[in-house]
This record gives structure tokens, C-alpha cells and sequence, in this order.
């Protein structure tokens, strides 16, 4: 079973974000920042968790869940509008976005769909292109749009030995999705950049 260390994975990056805020103009103002310091929420209940998973009909994967257990949710914090939902925003990307779906062509036998050699590629290798467009219907949005067209996910239907979901940040502009085995994975990207969108 995988180890999470969110409370330090989350403070360094909080720390990262509210140094760029001030710097940058273009990003939320230093204003914006809560008296606190503290980007993301208190820590979502067992209760709350598990009413949402009701709701969703689901088991939330644990890195995921673990999160939100630290933070249930993160404010808007970069360039971008997106910010973490808490637990009691999620919901299935098709209940919301259903259009947006449906500007990506679905596969045909004409246009199957990407095959496991070119799916399964992580990190600098892969090509956001290559995303199965049939996942979009059974994902579960973690995120708002950053209104850049840039939006979390995480997809049910690909899952490891731990329980993880694979976690995306899809976007039109890519096109299409970067993906980590994770949410864990995700975020400590995002630590890397320093921003939730690259």
C-alpha cells in the first residue's frame, strides 16, 4: 500500500504558490490570500467522504481520498480559474459537461480507440493525444474549468494493484490529456510547476 505524505507535499506546495501570487501580477492577488496563509480548506469529514461516495456510487481512490481527509479542496491559486472542488462539489464530468464530450469524437471502428502500447505511457514520453475519448463519459471531475479549458479528472476505469485511479489534466489546448497513474502523482507535478496548469 502506497504512503501519501500530503501535509508536507501540500505545504511546500502552498508555499510555492503564495511566493508566485505576490510576484506575478497576472495571478490572484496577494490580497486573495487567506490571513491564514493556508491556500487549501480544513480537512473533509469521514461523514462527508463517505456521503459523497454514496452520492457518486463509487470508493474514492485513496490517494485522493487522503487529500481531501488534509483539504477538502484548494482555492484558485494560480493564473488560471481552476480550483479543487471539495467533496461536496464532484461529480461524474458527464453530468456537467456533456457538450463538451461531445466535441470529442467518440471511437468508431473507424476511429478505434488508442491501443495500450501508446496508452500506457507516463511522464515526458507521452502525447496528450493519445487519450481514450471514451473515458471522458465515466469521469469523475475533481476540478473547475480553469476557464482556459484545462480541467482535473480522474478516470474509474483505469486502476492499479493500490486502488489509484489515473488522474488527468485535460484540456482542448493540449489537446487532450496529460495523465499520471495518480492524483498523488498529479499534484506532485504540480508542485513542479509551481501552478496547477501548465
Amino acid at each position: 500500500m502506497a504512503i501519501f505524505d500530503w501535509d508536507n507535499l501540500l505545504s511546500h506546495l502552498n508555499q510555492t504558490l503564495i511566493e508566485a501570487m505576490r510576484e506575478d501580477m497576472q495571478q490572484p492577488s496577494a490580497s486573495e490570500i487567506p490571513a491564514s496563509g493556508w491556500l487549501g480548506y480544513p480537512g473533509a469529514s469521514e461523514e462527508l467522504i463517505v456521503q459523497a461516495e454514496t452520492r457518486l456510487g463509487t470508493q474514492l481512490p485513496p490517494s485522493y481520498r487522503e487529500f481531501l481527509q488534509v483539504s477538502n479542496g484548494w482555492r484558485r491559486s494560480d493564473w488560471t480559474e481552476l480550483e479543487l472542488w471539495s467533496v461536496e462539489q464532484i461529480d461524474w464530468f458527464r453530468s456537467r459537461n456533456l457538450d463538451w464530450i461531445n466535441c470529442w469524437q467518440p471511437y468508431t471502428p473507424e476511429r478505434p480507440s488508442i491501443p495500450d502500447a501508446q496508452y500506457f505511457v507516463y511522464g515526458e514520453e507521452q502525447d496528450p493525444v493519445h487519450l481514450r475519448r471514451e473515458y471522458l463519459e465515466t469521469a469523475l471531475e475533481i476540478s473547475s474549468n480553469s476557464g482556459d479549458g484545462d480541467i482535473y479528472l480522474l478516470i474509474p476505469e483505469v486502476v492499479d494493484s493500490n486502488g489509484e485511479w489515473e488522474a488527468w489534466h485535460f484540456g482542448n489546448k493540449l489537446p487532450g490529456a496529460y495523465r499520471y497513474r495518480s492524483f498523488y502523482e498529479l499534484m506532485q507535478q504540480a508542485l513542479v510547476w509551481g501552478r496547477f496548469v501548465y
